[in-house]
């Protein structure tokens, strides 16, 4: 996962003459957080789209043996899912107040890649989990629960983001 420091090395020449006109440098260090968030949110919905084709699965194998008393524990997690995948790939253009400050509190923006590595690692878990879910049909009930939990979890983390991005709280 890119981060805004990480820029620096990939600079190209103009943007190093750029650097010495006053204002630009803030400027470009924005354009580079800004990035680097889209790059996250968008790789945490990737991640967390390619849990719902294991869910599908599960769904069409439990029909096809005609298996359908968790079919709406599967559809409530479904819905769960697509719930976080708006709200993720809601914030896409959201939070540009946050990074268009003139001075940038660096503290609370290392606070907030830690929470976003965390949070990562949270998704990841919760894909991996997922991706097992095809090879569970004779638990699904226990299995289900347990990934709706992590939604539980990622949701509550998801919204502390937001609260740190908004200055109302940390993670």
């Amino acid at each position: 996962m890119p981060q805004p420091k990480d820029h620096a090395v990939e600079r190209n020449f103009i943007e190093t003459v750029l650097l010495h006109i006053p204002g630009f440098r803030g400027y470009l260090e924005r354009e580079y957080r800004r990035e680097s968030d889209e790059l996250q949110r968008d790789w945490l919905a990737d991640r967390l789209q390619r849990s719902k084709r294991a869910v599908d699965e599960l769904a069409r194998q439990l029909v096809d043996a005609a298996e359908v008393d968790s079919l709406p524990q599967i559809d409530r997690m479904r819905v769960r899912l697509d719930r976080l995948l708006g709200r993720i790939r809601g914030a896409m253009q959201g939070y540009s107040g946050f990074f268009d400050l003139v001075q940038i509190d660096e503290p609370l923006l290392e606070d907030v890649y830690e929470h976003d590595a965390s949070l990562d690692e949270q998704v990841d878990a919760f894909t991996q989990s997922a991706e097992q879910l095809p090879d569970k049909r004779d638990q699904v009930p226990a299995a289900v629960a347990e990934l709706l939990a992590r939604i539980d979890e990622i949701e509550r983390r998801w919204d502390q983001r937001e609260d740190m991005l908004k200055g109302v709280g940390s993670g």
